[in-house]
């Protein structure tokens, strides 16, 4: 290759990457550094870059704006100076540009788009074989699965003893061929017979995860990447601050002007005593310090919540704390922490053993309008027993449940929400009531929409009255069988029949003036 090279026209929120040739001695992950300052007349960023091995350093930036760039590569990784220009052309096809917080408790694109996240969770789908790995992402195209959960490093835990297809480090991991789920708490805790150089990065591993992103990222799935977590017989979990922090930086410079990735600082991160409140704020300062895009942020709980509100969380990352309740708690944590409540665990559909992993389809679907109707969002998982013991919750491949197609009928729903979210209304006790989270402008779109959802009660019918003069069109949705029947258009008191059956809505539009 040549010593230095880059592109010339990159998209608006696409990747720039500028790739160098420099010192190969020493250890280069720590020995040397490279910096790149990018600019342009209403930008200026400064990033790290760092070393992908054979000598080859690599700087990458997320441009925002469409016009010229110049940039500068400075550092000791090599006796030269480096620098150039490009141009920014318009964003194409479905690149709206990151996602951010948006009217307090919702999300949109960087361009405006609303973003309505129906997450799903995969820990180790990227570090299978390739051919789960592709099984994995066909299945996602048929999905409405516009986030994935997944980790960097690799998972040790029921139904996961296998070896992983790469390791984030140079060494060698103990030997795994007797592994057995009588046996594996052992290993779980000794990180016996592992030898790693935590100071030598495997640029291989991370090269993949960077494909995996990308393919992701041209699906329009948010990849919420989880840093840390306590599922480990390899020492990841355990490693010193030093190593952490030298861990976190080069995550974040080979990641972060990815469009579509999100932090998530841990999975269950009390499950990790090794790890100290003190830790993880050390941790979250070192992620928005280093990522100059201020991607968005959280630390996912197993039983106690993280302090949500923290001002570098953007959203709260939520695992059920209560067997039965979960959604039904949104309203109250978006009073308790202004922003964002993602339920990203509330149980998986399944039947494997674990309580957490075998509720119905029926009950994660009405969970999710629970979420959804409570001014939340919810996250999908499945934990189906199979004989090759390769589960979508961890492993990714096939879906073999019920809910997937119903959480796409949600989304379509969601997609014709006006304005940015709902948030919940009071009412009456036997139903949840959303309507428009109306934004900050002048023309209020509130008190125009409204979703009642009735979830496991069954009535026959429900009367409604909203004031004499205005019109109002009226469905009946049915949130299982995903159909939804147009009642007619209403004025001062009317009645909406319904089946008798769980799981039933009613939405309520109201008819402009004109």
């Amino acid at each position: 290759m040549d010593n230095f090279t880059y592109l010339r026209q990159v998209e608006k929120w696409g990747l720039q990457e500028v790739i160098c040739k420099g010192h190969s001695t020493g250890n280069p992950f720590v020995d040397f550094k490279i910096k790149g300052i990018f600019k342009s007349k209403n930008q200026t960023v400064e990033v790290d870059g760092f070393y992908d091995g054979n000598g080859i350093y690599k700087v990458r930036f997320m441009p925002s704006f469409e016009e010229e760039y110049t940039f500068e590569i400075t550092g000791n990784f090599s006796n030269e100076q480096y620098s150039g220009s490009f141009t920014v052309l318009p964003s194409v096809e479905d690149n709206h540009g990151p996602v951010r917080t948006a009217n307090t408790y919702h999300f949109a694109y960087e361009d405006g788009t609303p973003y309505y996240p129906v997450g799903t969770t995969c820990y180790v789908w990227a570090l299978q074989p390739q051919e789960v790995q592709e099984e994995t992402l066909n299945t996602l195209r048929d999905t409405a699965f516009n986030k994935i959960r997944f980790c960097i490093f690799p998972k040790h835990y029921d139904y996961n003893f296998k070896e992983p297809i790469s390791y984030p480090y140079v060494g060698t991991p103990c030997d795994s061929s007797n592994i057995t789920k009588e046996n594996f708490s052992k290993y779980y805790s000794s990180f016996e017979g592992n030898d790693w150089d935590y100071t030598r990065f495997n640029p291989e591993h991370f090269r993949h995860l960077e494909e995996c992103i990308q393919k992701l990222c041209e699906l329009s799935i948010e990849a919420d990447l989880i840093l840390m977590h306590p599922y480990d017989r390899w020492g990841f979990s355990s490693m010193s601050a030093e190593n952490d922090e030298l861990y976190l930086r080069y995550v974040v410079a080979r990641f972060a002007a990815y469009r579509n990735v999100w932090w998530s600082l841990a999975n269950e991160y009390d499950l990790m005593p090794q790890k100290s409140i003190q830790d993880w704020e050390r941790f979250a300062e070192i992620v928005c310090q280093c990522d100059p895009y201020s991607h968005l942020r959280s630390i996912h709980n197993c039983i106690p919540f993280y302090n949500y509100s923290q001002p570098w969380i953007t959203h709260c990352c939520i695992q059920r704390q209560d067997l039965y309740k979960s959604a039904e708690l949104v309203a109250e944590w978006r009073e308790q922490y202004k922003k964002p409540i993602v339920l990203d665990e509330i149980a998986y559909e399944g039947n494997i053993q674990h309580g957490w992993g075998n509720i119905s389809g029926k009950e994660l679907v009405r969970r999710f309008w629970e979420a959804t109707c409570r001014g939340g969002y919810a996250g999908h998982g499945e934990t189906f027993m199979n004989t090759n013991d390769v589960i979508w919750w961890s492993h990714g491949g096939k879906l073999h449940g019920e809910s997937a197609e119903r959480l796409k009928f949600l989304y379509s729903v969601l997609k014709e929400t006006p304005g940015v979210g709902l948030k919940p209304l009071a009412s009456s006790w036997d139903e949840v009531v959303a309507t428009t989270q109306s934004p900050i402008s002048p023309m209020s779109i509130e008190n125009n929409y409204y979703i009642y959802y009735y979830s496991f009660m069954r009535p026959s019918f429900r009367d409604f009255y909203f004031d004499d003069k205005s019109k109002f069109v009226a469905e009946v949705i049915d949130t299982w069988e995903m159909t939804i029947e147009e009642k007619g258009t209403f004025s001062g008191k009317f009645r909406i029949d319904l089946p008798g059956k769980e799981y039933m809505a009613i939405r309520i539009r109201k008819i402009k003036e004109t």
